[in-house]
């Protein structure tokens, strides 16, 4: 089943402490149905000393959000919308906006015979 977000998307967070704030879509872990988003839901994170880190102490690093408290942006408003999924005349997969405007190409469709 294709995924309303994918890795890159800007995104809007609609629950949770960060609610309101939008970011870019790092990583998105399909088995979890979670998203991580940059610069937002940062934990400490204690580290010992290390060649890469030979202070160690405190580092601030970003967790997980669950994927259904997040809304793609989209470009015409700039706000947080859902997603519809349609196929154009060529066959394509689009995810569309459900004001109407294309947020991306999800996956070709299988064509039928």
């Amino acid at each position: 089943m294709a995924s309303h977000i994918k890795k890159g998307d800007m995104v809007q967070v609609i629950a949770g402490d960060n609610k309101g704030k939008t970011g870019k879509i790092m990583k998105v872990i399909k088995d979890k149905d979670r998203v991580v988003v940059e610069k937002l839901n940062l934990v400490y994170k204690h580290v010992r000393p290390s060649q890469k880190n030979p202070q160690g102490g405190r580092i601030r690093v970003e967790q997980p959000i669950h994927m259904s408290n997040v809304l793609p942006v989209s470009n015409k408003t700039g706000k947080g919308t859902r997603v519809r999924f349609s196929i154009d005349a060529k066959g394509v997969k689009k995810r569309v906006a459900v004001d109407g405007s294309e947020i991306g190409v999800v996956a070709k469709a299988k064509k039928k015979k």
